[in-house]
């Protein structure tokens, strides 16, 4: 993986060069020049390089020294040198967006990223305040007003960040606990000071032995980082969480305890599921190209022999079962080409579209649901819709994702209308069920990504927001209308094209 991260940084190196100082640039504009700006970047990336390279960060010392000689001439505080570092991150993650690797997780690059990036700060803060002290023994009438104003600055940063920090001493005991990890975790300050150092660890030997390697990592190496674990909240749910630790020294250099900062990992799971998901829907989708192509020909064939059968036959049972068959056939293959039209990547290029034919695509596609056996279909489509804007295949998928969820709704027993009209701005598009419903708390979250009323396994909570999205994109609505065991109204709004 530090392979994969070198050679992408030196691949993008200009690239990440110039959106890392046009970020820096947005909020440091008035302390630092654009000149420096790009040169203290440079300067950072070589040293990237360097560190990754050599495997230590020795190499980065000359880096820091002159760093900080920079940020202090241009009155730059901490807070803003960690908001400088931080934003290279997000000029990687730009690159990554765009230069995916196959078979390798995104989330793991910068995962390694992240890494040296908050090692590198960390020697940074140290140099800090290594100078900071120099500047206090130089001028001890300061020295109590100073370290006040440092330790409220410190705490400032330390309650303001969303990551959990923690302190524990060498009785392994919680002596300190900040904001980030009260949200995560939903235990106040008052309620862990003085709790062991275990307290959040799930049960079993495993956990036991994953303590005691941070435990002994931090006191013979002075650092210790897992990618992924877990760890208990308050309620006593789980969450996957990735953690740093280092070592705290006492003023005589031994072991006082150690800091650690968590990061709550459960969206870059739930980004790593949605990943997976799509790459399984992208293998589905060219089965079923491949598929239908092998179901196709043979079809055409036996198509062909009804039809010569049918101009044969005299007697009257047969034609009335080459009738049947013809039917099922052509059954089939309607089947087979909305198989393919489904399969195709999705289409961004917008056009000028009659709506009616793309909701019968999807009542067919639905209809071949096993659950729909007990499901009446009830249709009320205008005719002659005025023409939208829109790609066809994008506006498949969300009237495919309400029907199902319609479908879900009334769990294959009851009755689904779909109905079409307009007026002078907008084509509308009602699908309702006499369905479950909702409740208004339900209501309010329906679109939110990864939200989802399903069992674990039956719904990854994105098809509604993928629909809210697309919708969105052709400057159109979505809205719902519920009530709890009533049933469920969705109506889709589309602005009628300028021919």
């Amino acid at each position: 993986m530090k392979k994969l991260l070198l050679e992408l940084i030196q691949k993008y190196f200009n690239q990440i060069l110039e959106d890392w100082s046009l970020k820096i640039g947005s909020f440091l504009n008035k302390k630092l020049s654009q000149e420096k700006i790009v040169s203290f970047v440079k300067y950072s990336l070589d040293t990237f390089i360097s560190v990754i390279q050599n495997g230590t960060y020795n190499v980065a010392d000359q880096y820091l020294i002159d760093t900080y000689k920079l940020f202090s001439e241009a009155n730059v505080n901490l807070l803003e040198a960690s908001q400088i570092f931080g934003q290279a991150r997000f000029a990687l993650l730009n690159i990554i967006e765009k230069d995916s690797v196959d078979g390798i997780d995104p989330v793991i690059i910068l995962g390694f990223f992240d890494e040296l990036i908050e090692q590198i700060y960390a020697r940074y803060g140290m140099l800090h305040q290594e100078r900071k002290m120099k500047e206090i023994e130089l001028d001890r009438d300061r020295l109590a007003a100073k370290l006040e104003f440092d330790q409220q600055y410190l705490k400032n940063i330390l309650h303001s960040t969303d990551q959990a920090i923690m302190i524990v001493d060498e009785n392994e005991k919680f002596i300190a606990w900040n904001k980030g990890a009260e949200k995560i975790f939903g235990y106040t300050e008052s309620e862990m000071i003085g709790k062991p150092s275990n307290f959040l660890f799930p049960e079993g030997e495993f956990y036991e032995k994953e303590l005691e390697k941070i435990i002994n990592d931090a006191k013979k190496i002075g650092h210790a980082t897992i990618v992924e674990t877990q760890r208990k909240k308050k309620n006593g749910e789980l969450i996957t969480v990735r953690l740093s630790v280092s070592r705290l020294p006492s003023r005589t250099g031994e072991y006082s305890g150690r800091l650690i900062i968590i990061k709550d990992f459960t969206e870059f799971k739930k980004l790593q599921a949605q990943i997976d998901q799509s790459e399984k829907l992208a293998v589905i989708g060219q089965l079923a190209a491949g598929v239908a192509h092998e179901i196709g020909n043979p079809l055409t064939s036996i198509s062909s022999l009804v039809q010569i059968l049918q101009r044969k036959s005299k007697d009257e049972f047969m034609s009335e079962q080459l009738i049947n068959i013809k039917e099922n056939i052509d059954r089939i293959s309607r089947i087979v080409r909305e198989l393919v039209d489904f399969s195709r990547p999705p289409s961004y290029e917008t056009t000028i579209q009659d709506i009616t034919d793309i909701i019968k695509t999807a009542l067919g596609i639905v209809k071949y649901d096993k659950r729909v056996r007990n499901v009446k279909f009830e249709t009320n489509l205008k005719e002659y819709l005025p023409n939208v804007q829109v790609a066809a295949d994008q506006l498949l998928q969300v009237f495919v994702n309400i029907l199902i969820n319609a479908l879900d709704a009334i769990e294959g027993n009851g009755t689904i209308n779909v109905s079409s009209y307009y007026d002078y701005n907008n084509v509308y598009v009602d699908i309702s069920d006499n369905g479950c419903g909702m409740d208004e708390s339900t209501l309010e979250k329906i679109f939110d990504p990864f939200f989802t009323t399903k069992e674990v396994g039956k719904g990854t909570g994105l098809g509604l927001s993928v629909s809210y999205g697309i919708i969105n994109r052709f400057h159109g609505e979505i809205k719902v209308q519920s009530k709890l065991n009533e049933g469920s109204k969705f109506t889709i709004s589309l602005p009628i094209a300028n021919n």
